[in-house]
């Protein structure tokens, strides 16, 4: 251990080797197959399943969970695949506590759910692990179609493209495929390098090629890509990060919280990466809460989450809220930040205290310090491409029906896309429902 917690500044290995490993296991161990019978012996398999309506990508779950419970595993884990291609890290990922389990009808009567997300990691490992593919490809139509984005919504379009015979390309601007699942997670959401496990698995359906290192608007080109191809499918993602614009910002050791946690998730040792000892974490998303538990997680004495509304308001769902607390972080609300103090380095953050009133978020002029060695913004992210042939709402893509951008010939879906809820979920749905529009308007 080269340096112990209490050292002063922003360091590298606060913690051993040993101790980060453990931090960083996994968050909810697998189910053992003991454990998952009887797990699913728990459902009701209820006839109109409130839990089927509460999964985006709506899953037949007492259906899945029965195949379980009968151990027939592999039954299970293609009935959550052919809703799912990437049922596996939305296992890993989803927000359950505030989607299938919070409808289950255990939890309304017992308060406790049945554990519906470690059941689907359950099968759907089990799968994957057998080498097997769960869909077979159909014949070529001889069709084209270029996917920009090899996330979430990118992949699952995708594969449901590759499935009906079509050839796909898939173009993405970083130097490995997987989106948000391998550059956005919580490194102890997902381990063993399972994102990119599952986009090799994914591949092997056929059909599909991927081509790394070509970003929109750049390299590529949404008039080039239409002319050349028969549709296109826009699974960009947010690559833009919002800034906070207050005096300071641009002190040594404030940085965004998107660029600590991809740094962190690519980090061969994670001992090596630096955190201070006093960390502060402006804003209220699950990306703050993931920047905070792991800054913690690597050895920072002190974590602290400032929103500037209250905590019912966090973007965080409560689950993470108690994830962040039980971890040792405080979260402080109400606190709008105004000034970032420091000599070339951070050394504090000057808050306004704000109160919720019937004209909105108000400030009351209560000023509040927070000392802070490290500074990671976390206030949301933004679309980095804009395109003439495309209509916007705000700042991100409109569309209609199953992603219909204005562009004829092109959808779009996941994080780019107005009205979507920004989960790993909700952009496999829309890249899986893009894929059968897609596929309607191509063969009638």
């Amino acid at each position: 251990m080269s340096n112990t917690v209490s050292s002063p500044g922003v360091l590298s290995g606060r913690l051993p080797v040993s101790k980060v490993n453990e931090n960083f296991s996994d968050l909810h161990e697998p189910f053992r197959s003991h454990e998952a019978s009887v797990a699913a012996d728990r459902c009701y398999f209820c006839y109109d399943a409130p839990c089927i309506t509460a999964c985006p990508t709506a899953i037949d779950i007492p259906l899945f969970i029965r195949q379980i419970q009968t151990n027939t595993i592999d039954a299970a884990a293609k009935t959550i695949f052919e809703q799912n291609i990437l049922g596996g890290m939305c296992a890993r990922v989803c927000p359950t506590e505030t989607l299938c389990e919070e409808a289950c009808v255990r939890e309304a009567a017992e308060g406790k759910p049945v554990e519906i997300g470690r059941l689907q990691r359950f099968a759907t490992d089990s799968f994957m692990k057998s080498g097997a593919q769960p869909f077979l490809r159909e014949a070529s139509t001889g069709k084209k179609i270029a996917v920009i984005g090899a996330g979430p919504a990118g992949l699952a379009c995708a594969h449901r493209l590759a499935m009906h015979g079509h050839d796909v390309i898939i173009y993405d601007a970083k130097e490995k495929a997987g989106g948000l699942n391998e550059f956005g997670i919580a490194a102890y959401k997902s381990t063993d390098e399972f994102a990119a496990k599952e986009v090799e698995w994914l591949l092997e359906i056929g059909g599909i090629d991927l081509q790394l290192g070509f970003e929109l608007g750049k390299n590529i080109h949404l008039n080039e890509l239409v002319k050349q191809f028969d549709s296109v499918f826009l699974g960009l993602g947010l690559g833009a990060v919002n800034n906070l614009k207050v005096s300071g910002d641009d002190l040594e050791n404030v940085s965004d919280a998107v660029q600590f946690i991809s740094g962190l998730r690519q980090a061969d040792d994670l001992t090596s990466l630096r955190v201070g000892r006093e960390v502060l974490v402006i804003g209220g998303g699950m990306t703050a809460v993931d920047a905070a538990v792991q800054s913690k997680l690597l050895g920072a004495e002190t974590v602290t989450i400032a929103y500037r509304r209250s905590k019912d308001k966090m973007g965080a769902s409560t689950y993470e809220q108690e994830l962040a607390t039980s971890n040792g972080v405080v979260i402080r609300e109400n606190l709008k930040p105004k000034t970032i103090i420091g000599n070339g380095k951070v050394s504090s953050v000057e808050f306004e205290r704000t109160k919720q009133t019937s004209e909105g978020l108000t400030p009351t002029g209560e000023a509040i310090m927070i000392t802070a060695d490290q500074v990671f913004v976390a206030i949301g992210q933004a679309l980095s491409v804009n395109e003439e042939r495309l209509e916007f709402a705000g700042n991100k893509i409109n569309v209609s029906g199953s992603g219909r951008t204005s562009c004829n010939g092109v959808w779009a879906g996941g994080d780019c896309v107005s009205g979507g809820e920004d989960l790993t979920v909700t952009a496999v749905a829309q890249g899986r429902d893009a894929a059968e529009d897609i596929n309607l308007s191509l063969m009638g």
